[in-house]
């Protein structure tokens, strides 16, 4: 790992005042990687309009190339990508699939393996080999997959060959550690021979609104799925070589996880900040954010702009209120915003349900106790989450924070830095990973500008 400077590092700025300003959030990372799958596994193009253009997506149409798929990106607007499956729907095996640090991407591609004709091997970032694999490749073996570990076994890299036919029958895995491992069986399972089930056997399912969220795209394709949470049961009735029946264009949501950051801003730094086209339903996990935001002080208002899906418009309150005990297992993603919002509450949190996210990009727990620690606060954690005691800003001080190659830890100390002053992020480059441009983002934020206005005004100046 290089060791950088700390005039390597990004200085974090402050908020001078309350803040005022609408922010456009690119697309979904986790819808624009199962659309990008999805359509893949269909039989037929599929054009795809705010696709998100970001490391993690990227990592996903390369590896959709190396294994035959044919992604053309608009050369007038790249977040407009149209997917022309194989032929026959048979992938292109003798691959090597780049999996970088992209979590959607090492658990969802190997299933499109399974259908390639030879062996794939697969590997990635450093960093991914410490991101367990096991339950979905012990999943793939029991449906007739070979693997063979070149590394630690269960983890990255790997050679998987396919078996001769995708057949449906009972798959069973235990994937406490990760709802993707279910996510990447639901979505191959579109392409089986009969009808598929996947039984989750642990003991706790982190991310259910993930697994929601992918069901709902394959009904969505057209393919008949029955649901059970409760009994952690999905059965999907594959339709082979048809696979997958998305419409011939699909449009992507925001991706309201990365809303997070800066709606919190409103809370940390004062005043108001408003996101567009908010829908007005949603699988996303980050839909559950104005919900949280109010508990914790702020006034949240959806106003309509009369085109579409509302803005979601987020007010500071006169105080930050801690969460008590309060159970995030639905919403682990956006939980580095709701640390770093807790860092300035007026009491206690003790968050749970969120014991997975050490098996994230980085163990989020640990990062998030070690930089708040480093900073002057008081944060430790738990069995299944992470406990923050609330201390005096004045208490507290700048420091080099560490991002650990994790976009979100990154989002997060740039929302510490908002009343915290001195505050520098190493590495604020891992934010590309799901926003391209996110220190420009940021800046515009906080000088007040309508980033969707501005993004306009830019495309005209485009055309002209």
């Amino acid at each position: 790992m290089v060791t950088m400077t700390v005039e390597e590092t990004w200085a974090a700025p402050q908020a001078d005042g309350p803040l005022e300003a609408t922010v456009t959030i690119p697309g979904s990372k986790s819808l624009s990687n199962r659309y990008l799958i999805l359509a893949a596994l269909g039989s037929r193009p599929v054009r795809l309009t705010g696709l998100l253009r970001s490391r993690d997506t990227d990592l996903m149409i390369g590896a959709l190339a190396a294994l035959g798929v044919d992604c053309r990106v608009d050369p007038n607007k790249a977040t407009n990508v149209t997917v022309i499956p194989p032929a026959g729907g048979r992938f292109r095996g003798g691959a090597r699939v780049d999996c970088g640090l992209a979590g959607t991407v090492m658990r969802f591609v190997p299933g499109l393996a399974m259908l390639a004709d030879g062996p794939t091997r697969f590997d990635g970032d450093e960093q991914a080999y410490r991101r367990p694999m096991r339950p979905l490749l012990e999943g793939l073996a029991q449906l007739g997959a070979r693997i063979e570990y070149l590394g630690q076994e269960g983890f990255l890299p790997f050679v998987l060959t396919p078996p001769d036919r995708l057949v449906g029958r009972e798959v069973t895995i235990d994937s406490s550690a990760s709802s993707q491992f279910i996510s990447g069986l639901l979505l191959l399972a579109a392409r089986a021979e009969g009808t598929m089930t996947i039984v989750h056997s642990g003991q706790h399912l982190p991310s259910l609104p993930h697994i929601a969220m992918t069901v709902e795209d394959l009904r969505q394709a057209g393919v008949r799925v029955q649901a059970n949470p409760d009994r952690c049961r999905w059965s999907v009735e594959g339709r082979g070589t048809a696979g997958t029946g998305l419409p011939d264009q699909v449009q992507v949501e925001p991706d309201l996880s990365n809303a997070a950051p800066f709606l919190g801003a409103a809370l940390i730094g004062g005043g108001q900040v408003s996101v567009p086209n908010w829908p007005d339903h949603t699988t996303q996990p980050g839909g559950l954010l104005p919900g949280y935001l109010e508990t914790m002080g702020a006034q949240v208002d959806m106003v309509p702009d009369g085109q579409g899906s509302p803005t979601c418009r987020v007010t500071g309150g006169e105080a930050i209120h801690g969460l008590g005990d309060f159970d995030l297992s639905p919403a682990g993603e956006i939980v580095p915003s709701i640390a770093a919002i807790l860092v300035f509450a007026d009491g206690p949190s003790r968050l749970h349900g969120i014991g997975h996210l050490r098996g994230h990009e980085t163990n989020r727990l640990k990062a998030l106790a070690t930089e708040i620690s480093r900073i002057g606060g008081q944060a430790r954690e738990l069995d299944d989450g992470l406990a923050i005691q609330p201390v005096p800003v004045q208490r507290m001080h700048g420091a080099v924070m560490e991002t650990y190659a994790d976009h979100r830890m990154a989002t997060f100390a740039a929302m510490i830095g908002l009343r915290i002053p001195g505050i520098r992020v190493r590495n604020i480059g891992t934010t590309a990973k799901t926003m391209p441009d996110f220190p420009g983002m940021w800046k515009r934020m906080l000088a007040g500008e309508d980033q969707g206005r501005a993004a306009a005004n830019r495309a005209k100046g485009a055309v002209l």
